[in-house]
């Protein structure tokens, strides 16, 4: 079974929104703009192009992703790599080319299906809606969260307000930085 991680770069207070500035958000850019830079804060990130065998994606993340990051040098690893989309409305005209190969599931079931499948892990990036329904699905199976150490109020979530029985995670790897980040991977006991 393939092991599905999701990626976040987190408030304190949980949001998720907007952190590279995109519009429509209040506090859109919060990542870069409210927090002194650290190279050594973002080392996981580029240890997830290097691990990560696919990436996942809802609409909404896959269509602000698209058009910038197959350019993007830093992005390099995962200009090749295979990305699954989550949409019920996407079409396959509206897929990128260039972005390596993208294929289109339309459930959550779709998703359990592909992590049946040969292959190392999955890292799902943005898709804050997916994310929650992944999570209340049971099928995320690891975090990596960079908390920035702000408090946004309003704002997406990372996790869902739905009643459900606890969620037991366990910390394998933990980092404070000078700058107030903290690098947080938990993996989910199942």
């Amino acid at each position: 079974m393939r092991t599905l991680i999701s990626t976040a770069f987190v408030s304190l207070d949980g949001v998720v929104e907007a952190p590279g500035g995109e519009s429509g958000y209040r506090n859109a850019g919060w990542t870069f703009k409210d927090v002194e830079f650290l190279p050594e804060a973002f080392e996981i990130k580029g240890r997830e192009q290097k691990e990560a065998a696919a990436m996942l994606l809802g609409r909404v993340s896959y269509e602000a992703f698209s058009p910038v990051w197959p350019g993007m040098p830093e992005f390099a690893d995962y200009k090749v790599m295979p990305k699954y989309v989550v949409s019920t409305t996407l079409g396959e005209e509206a897929l990128v080319d260039g972005w390596g190969p993208t294929t289109i599931l339309r459930s959550l079931d779709d998703v359990a299906a592909l992590k049946e499948t040969e292959g190392g892990p999955i890292i799902v990036h943005g898709s804050a809606a997916l994310n929650r329904d992944l999570s209340d699905a049971g099928l995320t199976d690891r975090y990596h969260l960079l908390v920035f150490p702000l408090l946004l109020g309003a704002g997406k979530r990372l996790f869902s307000t739905t009643d459900k029985d606890a969620q037991k995670l366990r910390l394998v790897e933990h980092e404070a930085y000078a700058n107030g980040l903290q690098k947080n991977v938990f993996d989910v006991v199942r």
